[in-house]
């Protein structure tokens, strides 16, 4: 198992260019691949990548495109900053389609979403 620190986070999702998306797993196979561990560590990836958008929507200059980090299946993330519609503006601004699915507890996903990687 490896445990990647915040700011390995960060040097990968900035590097997720315009239009394109990741999922979080992508990202921790990544790790795991380059670290030669059998896994990444979920829980504090989770945190992690909370930690990076929340740093990054705070800064003034060199933001991280954290919006275009998905959870599994391309779910959209509402830990990030200002939450779901925050980053549904940014992803359709980049020309992605979001879909809902759910009726009570409502989801949104990028339509698609493999097609970005």
């Amino acid at each position: 198992m490896y445990f990647a620190p915040p700011i390995d986070y960060d040097k990968v999702m900035k590097k997720i260019p315009y239009g394109k998306v990741i999922t979080v797993g992508k990202i921790r196979e990544y790790f795991a691949k380059l670290s030669g561990a059998d896994f990444t560590e979920p829980i504090t990836e989770g945190i992690f990548i909370s930690i990076v958008a929340g740093a990054s929507y705070q800064r003034l200059e060199d933001e991280t495109p954290y919006w275009r980090t998905l959870k599994a299946n391309g779910e959209l993330n509402p830990k990030y900053p200002n939450g779901i519609e925050a980053q549904k503006e940014r992803l359709e601004a980049e020309g992605h389609t979001i879909i809902k699915k759910g009726r009570k507890n409502i989801r949104y996903y990028v339509k698609d979403y493999e097609k970005f990687f």
